[in-house]
């Protein structure tokens, strides 16, 4: 499986990340770019110790994330989804330290290699992004 899935902008690739406080990857996913992104959340934050609170974006907005997250005794800091029956309340104070994840992000896209996706294979594509990890924990 190469990792690519056929989405509004085309085929690609999504980046799933789990950062620590400072902006450091500690659990990384890839998905094909036409599936959810709260499907991969719960594998990606299953492999990290239980935290007070997890901030995601509303591609995470889903209630069987936040019914698992209050089992695990976290609170979600996700927005809901505008089209969202139920509208959940959620810190929009604390929403603000997302800007970590997006600034992690960015990092990485500081890599043309990973920006452009031009490996073909998921294997090297991850490889790709594990020397990059490394080198912003290095950094």
């Amino acid at each position: 499986m190469h990792g690519i899935g056929r989405s509004k902008g085309g085929r690609t690739t999504k980046i799933h990340l789990v950062t620590d406080g400072k902006g450091r990857p500690c659990v990384m996913a890839i998905s094909p770019g036409n599936t959810s992104d709260h499907k991969a959340a719960r594998q990606c934050l299953a492999a990290m110790p239980a935290a007070r609170e997890v901030i995601a974006d509303k591609g995470y907005d889903s209630a069987s994330l936040r019914q698992w997250l209050a089992e695990r005794g976290t609170v979600p800091v996700i927005p809901p989804r505008s089209n969202r029956k139920v509208q959940y309340e959620y810190d929009k104070r604390l929403y603000r330290e997302r800007n970590v994840i997006e600034r992690t992000f960015n990092r990485f896209k500081d890599f043309r290699r990973i920006a452009t996706r031009f490996d073909r294979k998921l294997k090297t594509y991850m490889a790709a992004l594990c020397i990059v990890a490394a080198i912003i924990w290095w950094l």
